[in-house]
């Protein structure tokens, strides 16, 4: 089948079913997900398989614009401005829904039904590790969606909002070093060079080369600044494409680097809010189409059949008590009001948008090839499941903290 072809049919099926998603109050990621298991060669035919394992490219360039979108949100005024409580929790739940997801699915891992023997043991460790740095994140787009559609103002709204921005950042960097203590149980053995050394070097160095990215694009910016809107996307996005390149042939993190490019931007470049609002305008929904409808065309449903919908189950049970534990715990220490401690953490339970990213990069590593398709099985399941559930949730936080019906 022609190349091309096969794009316009993944544009075309994602844009329609994200569509169909919005009329039935859905996120529309839903929806592309949905899409891409319709388009997935393994259980249709339609796609050939190979061009699935050709698409690293695509996904790889959504990864650099979704991580340099979430270094955009952490400005540091804007940080101010949300104050401490909203720091405190989003460390606490982040955290907690990171060791909460490790610890418990591990142990859960050994009940009845859930047994693993033989060569599987020896991948739980690395799993659950992985898991745990994918249950920090949180989408905020369906409590978003909800506070608008009701006209919801108040502590716990905007909480969320703030936490959410905050929690994606942690996500990436818990995910950077789980990534690198997972590779130490993968591999054959262990020295202070690949337990310590080299993930230092790829965490920091990462951060030092998105940093100068972000201030050669800034640099950039001012000699394009009256150039056209085309031209501008088209120097972003070369840049990320660059930055993102570069630091996987330095051996160093890439979603770091891009974040960290985002963060410089959001920070020191005088032209930031255009840049993000272009983006936003231009290019984030044909991104979001290829990236999630691809994403899904990648799940190998035999996987599903060594009980990874059971861990599906788990992995959400641990994150949410991760996610209201961390809130209440963050929310008494920074002494916020009780309706936030209550009831914020509904609101922090949808996924989507950067974990199917993060699950993603494990393909591009050989030592992940015994869990990959495991782990991404688990991670697209727990994000439909998070999707499906989230709007629920949130409406539910709103209702019962009082802040739905307030005039804006």
């Amino acid at each position: 089948m022609e190349s091309a072809l096969v794009v316009g049919l993944i544009i075309m099926v994602g844009l329609a079913m994200g569509e169909a998603a919005r009329l039935v109050r859905l996120p529309k990621i839903t929806g592309y997900i949905v899409a891409g298991i319709v388009l997935n060669p393994r259980l249709t035919g339609w796609i050939p398989v190979d061009f699935v394992h050709h698409t690293g490219g695509i996904t790889d360039i959504a990864l650099a614009f979704i991580t340099f979108s979430v270094g955009g949100t952490l400005v540091i005024s804007r940080l101010k401005r949300l104050g401490k409580g909203i720091i405190s929790i989003a460390l606490f739940e982040a955290e907690l829904a990171f060791f909460a997801v490790i610890l418990g699915v591990f142990a859960a891992a050994y009940l009845p039904g859930f047994t693993f023997s033989g060569h599987e043991s020896a991948i739980l460790l690395p799993l659950c590790i992985l898991l745990g740095a994918t249950a920090s994140p949180t989408d905020p787009t369906a409590a978003l969606a909800v506070a608008h559609e009701y006209k919801a103002k108040g502590d716990v709204s905007a909480s969320i909002m703030g936490i959410a921005a905050l929690d994606d950042a942690l996500g990436i960097i818990n995910y950077s070093i789980a990534i690198a203590a997972a590779g130490i149980f993968m591999g054959d053995s262990l020295s202070v060079k690949s337990a310590v050394i080299a993930p230092v070097l790829s965490v920091a160095g990462g951060i030092m080369l998105g940093a100068v990215f972000g201030w050669l694009l800034k640099s950039c910016v001012v000699l394009f600044r009256r150039e056209t809107e085309s031209a501008m996307i088209v120097l972003v996005f070369g840049m990320l494409a660059t930055c993102f390149g570069v630091a996987g042939i330095l051996g160093l993190d890439e979603l770091l680097a891009t974040m960290a490019m985002g963060v410089v931007v959001a920070n020191f470049c005088s032209y930031q809010e255009q840049i993000f609002h272009m983006l936003e305008r231009y290019t984030e929904e044909l991104i979001f189409v290829l990236f999630f409808t691809i994403s899904a065309m990648h799940l190998n449903f035999a996987a599903f059949s060594s009980g990874v919908a059971g861990f599906v189950v788990l992995f959400v049970i641990f994150r949410a008590a991760g996610k209201f534990a961390g809130t209440f715990v963050g929310a008494a220490i920074s002494g916020a009001p009780q309706k936030v401690r209550r009831y914020t953490a509904f609101g922090l339970l949808p996924q989507g948008g950067i974990v199917i990213g993060l699950a993603l990069m494990i393909r591009g590593k050989p030592e992940f090839a015994p869990l990959a398709d495991t782990f991404i099985g688990i991670v697209i399941g727990a994000a439909v499941l998070h999707e499906l559930i989230g709007p629920v949730m949130a409406k539910l936080a709103l209702s019962r903290s009082g802040e739905l019906g307030v005039d804006t």
